[in-house]
């Protein structure tokens, strides 16, 4: 009985090791390349199907502005589809939009707008998300 207890005390912490928290996850876009756009949709994609209790935000500021953008998005379906998913979301940073002269009706469909791109990657760090700086080689 001795040994069960102690087989019991040693293989019970174990159990919790399985438990670990959804991945949170935020990628940084700053280029205006669009096969960093498209690296980005494809990573985000592939993990949100993959990963369906993770959650994964995009932060676009500077000169990716052009991946949310309707009429300049060479993947505005993509990034409306992916906004749809519960697990995605596409955050634009608005003092880019105000540097650019574009306005928030002329972003695709889903993607929102926070005061400031690099602020919105920094307090999710601090919130403990993973950081990836997408770019494409």
């Amino acid at each position: 009985m001795k040994k069960l207890y102690i087989l019991l005390l040693i293989a019970l912490p174990a159990f919790g090791y399985g438990q670990k928290k959804p991945a949170r996850i935020v990628f940084d876009v700053t280029s205006k390349d669009p096969e960093t756009h498209q690296a980005v949709l494809r990573h985000v994609s592939g993990m949100a199907k993959a990963y369906p209790d993770a959650t994964f935000e995009v932060v676009v500021y500077g000169g990716a502005l052009p991946l949310v953008v309707k009429e300049e998005s060479s993947s505005a379906g993509t990034v409306e589809e992916l906004a749809l998913k519960k697990n995605v979301s596409f955050k634009v940073c608005a003092q880019t939009m105000q540097r650019d002269g574009v306005d928030q009706s002329q972003l695709i469909t889903g993607v929102q707008v926070v005061p400031d791109g690099i602020m919105e990657i920094v307090m999710k760090q601090a919130d403990g998300w993973g950081y990836i700086k997408e770019s494409h080689n």
